[in-house]
């Protein structure tokens, strides 16, 4: 049975507190995992959330701040460790390549499984695989950082009622969706669109084009919310958004589910995120992010 859903493995900006770890993110797409923005205990966390190497297909790196990439090393080790035996494939900014080096060879190790490095360097597509399109958009940030998306297909949905008009049915409806017509009827006659999910993840930046163009129509968006409105100004000076801020963009963009984090450790009150991000107008769901939390796609329209 396929399970889309996202693993909230750490939630805390610049450094760990008590409560939560440094940033890592598991998004579980049908048979992938998808590994974002692993910070310093990652792999520790990867434990307690019953997340194994082998759940792991792509890594994403959105940027090279240490509260974002730390524990890649780890990761990257225990996967050659594991002997995972499929592909695994990096996507991380070009212009960190020397970072991405240092810490995927930071220590001595038995190097079994080949990391396949996919750097990023401009807007654009990344990965087209039957489940998804993989994108990333360039996002305002003090160093290179990028944000991604995943796109899944779209389908058609049967109506009954159409069938049922033009008197098809049983086989002759799997024959209709294989060939796209049966006799005088095409499948656009009897069916509709079904749009695919979409899902963002979005992490240190100001407000920018890149921003709002991964939030555009997404199911899930995971978006950082470093600090609280009245701090704004310090969210500008250091390429971050604030709650209000990241709220808007969901609105705007007609999020359905929005997921808030990557928290400044001056905060002691997560409720005030939530406060903000409903005054600034978002409708929709929304969850304020806790280490360890499990957060399902929202089901399809």
């Amino acid at each position: 049975m396929s399970v889309r859903e996202l693993v909230v493995l750490g939630t805390a900006s610049q450094v760990p507190t008590r409560h939560r770890n440094h940033n890592g993110y598991l998004l579980r797409w049908d048979g992938e995992g998808i590994l974002f923005d692993p910070g310093e205990g990652t792999q520790r966390q990867m434990l307690r959330a019953g997340v194994a190497a082998h759940d792991l297909n792509r890594i994403c790196v959105t940027h090279f701040h240490g509260d974002h990439c730390l524990g890649l090393a780890g990761v990257v080790q225990r996967i050659n460790l594991d002997q995972v035996p499929h592909e695994v494939t990096a996507h991380y900014p070009r212009s960190g390549q020397r970072f991405f080096d240092r810490l995927r060879y930071a220590t001595a190790y038995r190097e079994t499984v080949g990391i396949t490095e996919a750097p990023v360097a401009a807007d654009g597509i990344l990965a087209v695989t039957p489940s998804y399109t993989l994108e990333a958009r360039r996002l305002s940030h003090p160093v290179e950082s990028y944000g991604y998306r995943l796109i899944e297909p779209d389908g058609r949905r049967m109506l009954p009622g159409r069938l049922a008009a033009h008197g098809i049915k049983g086989p002759d409806v799997g024959r209709l969706q294989r060939a796209g017509r049966l006799g005088e009827v095409t499948l656009e006659d009897v069916s509709e669109v079904r749009h695919g999910q979409r899902f963002a993840f979005v992490m240190d930046t100001r407000l920018c084009d890149g921003v709002h163009a991964l939030a555009e129509g997404c199911d899930l968006l995971v978006i950082e919310s470093t600090f609280l409105d009245e701090d704004v100004q310090l969210a500008v000076e250091h390429g971050h958004l604030t709650a209000g801020q990241a709220a808007a963009v969901a609105r705007d963009a007609g999020v359905r589910h929005l997921v808030l984090t990557h928290f400044s450790q001056r905060y002691t009150e997560p409720e005030e995120f939530e406060r903000q991000a409903r005054a600034a107008g978002f409708e929709g769901e929304l969850t304020v992010a806790h280490d360890l939390l499990r957060v399902p796609v929202p089901k399809r329209r």
